[in-house]
């Protein structure tokens, strides 16, 4: 008996996942995306940042009808007034939210049906070398720590399975565990 496969599992549309693999396998380069975020400076540690268009497959993509904002600031201990989540914990997130969304999909394309999914993301930070204290002190974090509590139809290795391919395939994993190349410019004036 053929075994039908789900149209939608885990709120993934599979077979237009596997229909867009399918494309990028025959066309490698469809693959090859920019994507762009606009930040202004508002007062203080307060800064906004607007996502909207992008490039994709081989053309600009003008989809999105509005805007996503994201503010940013610090907390009053950092001198901030807290109108938003501060550049790392902004990087928590994106951290959590690329291994989630990739955990989902390994896990629709595996055919396992998720029933929860939920992460725990600390990341240790000693503010000394970011705040021009210590050159001894790094900048950054020196340790994250991910937690991922994960429940489905399928059996524990299953799903262990799913979290470590997630893992593998997460673009912002890839980026902070291994770097990324950033080129800095400035156009500067009085």
């Amino acid at each position: 008996m053929p075994q039908v496969m789900d149209k939608v599992r885990n709120g993934v549309d599979t077979e237009t996942m596997f229909a867009t693999l399918d494309a990028i396998k025959a066309t490698p380069e469809i693959a090859m995306f920019r994507f762009r975020a606009h930040n202004r400076w508002i007062d203080g540690s307060h800064n906004r940042t607007t996502i909207q268009g992008f490039y994709a497959a081989l053309q600009e993509d003008n989809s999105r009808e509005e805007p996503f904002t994201i503010d940013a600031g610090e907390p009053a201990i950092l001198l901030g007034s807290d109108t938003g989540a501060n550049p790392a914990e902004a990087l928590l997130h994106a951290l959590a939210a690329c291994l989630t969304t990739s955990l989902v999909y390994v896990a629709a394309a595996r055919g396992v049906r998720l029933t929860r999914v939920e992460s725990r993301v600390e990341g240790d930070m000693d503010v000394r070398g970011a705040l021009g204290l210590s050159d001894e002190v790094r900048n950054g974090f020196t340790s994250i720590r991910v937690h991922f509590d994960v429940k489905g139809d399928a059996p524990e290795e299953k799903l262990r399975e799913v979290v470590e391919r997630a893992q593998a395939r997460s673009a912002v994993f890839d980026m902070v565990t291994h770097g990324v190349p950033v080129e800095v410019t400035a156009r500067c004036a009085s």
